[in-house]
């Protein structure tokens, strides 16, 4: 990312919606800051009327009276701070609410993108350093939008306007008000190479601090279940410290800006005061004019000792702009196709089909799977063997390395994610239900469903009966993730989310590993009703749960190895009848039997 635009030029055409909106906040903080530096001119006025009479340099006003000259001056002084005061109040009301709807935008933006990228990403991502983009880095950009970017404009202003008034009222003097500007410009770029990768590094730091506390928050019931409170304690010192550091080695840098720049900015307005008080006191200069050439020299300058927390604050942004926008700018690597269908059967097929998360490390080679619409078929093996590599697929999470997968005779990569997605509902062994209702996590399943569909879809999988027993019913509140419930009460109501979806393939992904036999029993009921005229994938490591299945497949360091019916498995004696030998405990008991014949052994009777 090396070539880049920068990031006021990324933003620029993220924003490019709102560039009448941006010039109408320019317009009004130029004509604030032009109205602004009005006053001195006035005082000059004044002070000129007063001293020189009739012949001052508002003589052209055709008022002789002095008295009358002044309540002119009067009145000019109440229409321009009114019109400052009004211009102040615009670019205020337009540079905010601009900043608060850039931040919403992109905030929505970016999370919206997010949901479009592929589930590589947020593997490879910490979710802490995600969060940081979204709320942090987002909030960085809203400050500089609603202060930084009008002290920016407003200091340019101030530096063109009083270039033009000096040239005109003394241009013999005006050049030494000038001299410090470029030394200031050539610090402010100095100190923008200096401070950017500081900024980079911050915030970075901060998306690490992050995930370690959403982490530690999520995972608080382990950390107390080991007493391990101090160590996490300590762990959060570590990465909030190593923030610290890296703020502070900024905040030298930047800290060092406004008393530099300071330094050069009294020169110009030391060397304007003594000159063109000189010229003023010779006759060659009139004392209204030196006045204003005065105060406008410290208009001019003295805003300029604000630069560097504008400058610290617009690196800030821009940082955390990049961060934003490479988000944005992240092209999804697996994207849907255009083939709609009006119905899916659920026939599925994997043809020769090989994948790896890593280059060298294959997980699946060359799996041949047939899925007839309406079976119910059962994937089985050792951990590692690749089952839930194959749901991933299925889904389309990631694309085949080799080989290609078809639903109902399409290749996935043809079907839009609404088809493909859509005719499948996911029962996984980790549920995930969002802090709401009971009822808004079921009708997660199909949103707008009516309370009736919801009740329905809960009796199919038997959490209707505990669900009216909960204090508010449908309505009571599950807490983060479901905590408020027990582990099986969370996974029928992630079976009821998937029965009410109504898809035509159910995938059951390890349903039933962690709940005690009663709830196994009851999810099983369920499941077979539901798995009725639907195609159903079972993922299992409890055999007893897939015996009745019309296929199991078993697998093997991602090849299949067997497939067949449960009985003719059995008769096969291969890996599949091992694997049930050891969980019926008929491997242990023709091991005790071995034992108890040997030679020397005990023998009964």
């Amino acid at each position: 990312m090396a070539d880049r635009p920068h990031p006021i030029v990324r933003l620029t055409r993220q924003a490019r919606a709102h560039r009448g909106r941006m010039a109408a906040a320019t317009t009004f903080s130029v004509l604030n800051r032009v109205v602004d530096l009005a006053p001195p001119l006035l005082i000059g006025a004044a002070i000129d009327i007063v001293v020189e009479g009739e012949s001052s340099i508002v003589s052209w006003s055709g008022v002789e009276s002095t008295t009358a000259l002044l309540w002119v001056l009067a009145g000019v002084t109440l229409a321009v701070w009114g019109a400052e005061s009004v211009f102040e109040y615009v670019h205020a009301v337009q540079w905010r609410n601009l900043a608060q709807t850039v931040q919403h935008e992109l905030r929505v933006d970016a999370y919206d993108h997010m949901q479009h990228l592929e589930l590589s990403y947020f593997e490879d991502r910490g979710t802490g350093d995600l969060m940081a983009i979204l709320n942090d880095d987002v909030n960085q950009l809203e400050r500089f939008l609603d202060r930084g970017a009008n002290d920016l404009i407003q200091t340019l202003t101030s530096v063109v306007t009083i270039g033009v008034a000096f040239a005109i009222i003394a241009p013999g003097v005006a050049w030494l008000a000038f001299v410090p500007i470029p030394v200031i410009v050539a610090g402010s770029l100095r100190f923008q190479a200096r401070i950017a990768p500081r900024y980079a590094s911050v915030r970075e730091q901060a998306g690490l601090l992050n995930g370690q506390l959403n982490n530690n928050i999520s995972g608080i019931a382990t950390v107390k279940s080991f007493t391990s409170e101090d160590i996490e304690t300590a762990r959060i010192t570590d990465y909030s410290e190593d923030y610290r550091t890296r703020n502070r080695s900024a905040i030298r840098l930047s800290s060092a800006f406004s008393p530099i720049i300071r330094m050069a900015i009294v020169v110009g307005f030391t060397a304007t005061l003594v000159y063109g008080g000189v010229l003023a006191a010779n006759g060659d200069m009139s004392v209204g004019s030196y006045g204003v050439m005065v105060f406008l020299t410290q208009r001019l300058l003295w805003p300029l000792t604000r630069l560097g927390e504008t400058v610290d604050l617009y690196h800030r942004a821009m940082a955390s702009t990049n961060r934003i926008l490479d988000v944005l700018d992240t092209d999804p690597t697996i994207v849907p196709g255009s083939v709609a269908l009006d119905r899916v059967d659920g026939a599925v097929r994997f043809e020769d089909v090989s994948f790896a998360y890593h280059r060298d490390a294959p997980v699946l080679e060359g799996l041949d799977l047939e899925i007839p619409a309406g079976d119910t078929i059962a994937i089985v093996g050792a951990t590692g063997a690749g089952k839930s590599t194959v749901i991933k697929l299925l889904l389309r999470f990631y694309d085949p390395t080799g080989g290609r997968i078809t639903l109902d005779g399409h290749d996935l990569r043809e079907l839009d994610f609404a088809t493909l997605r859509g005719a499948v509902g996911l029962v996984s062994q980790d549920v995930f239900l969002f802090h709401g209702t009971v009822r808004e996590n079921i009708e997660y399943g199909r949103p707008g469903a009516s309370l009736e569909e919801v009740v329905a879809a809960a009796e199919l999988a038997e959490a209707h009966e505990f669900v009216t027993t909960l204090p508010e019913g449908y309505a009571t509140i599950v807490g983060e993730r479901g905590q408020k419930l027990s582990g099986g009460q969370r996974q029928r109501i992630s079976i009821a989310r998937a029965i009410l979806k109504d898809p035509a393939i159910l995938v059951l992904d390890e349903a039933t590993s962690s709940v005690d036999n009663e709830t196994e029993a009851a999810i099983q009921r369920s499941l077979v009703r539901v798995s009725e005229d639907r195609t159903t994938i079972v993922i299992a490591h409890r055999l007893s749960t897939i015996r009745d299945a019309d296929t199991i497949y078993v697998l093997e360091d991602g090849r299949l190895v067997e497939q067949g019916a449960h009985e003719d498995l059995l008769e096969a004696e291969g890996l599949y009848a091992g694997l049930w030998a050891v969980q019926t405990g008929a491997a242990s008991r023709r091991t005790r039997h071995r034992r108890s014949v040997a030679p020397g052994g005990d023998h009964p009777g």
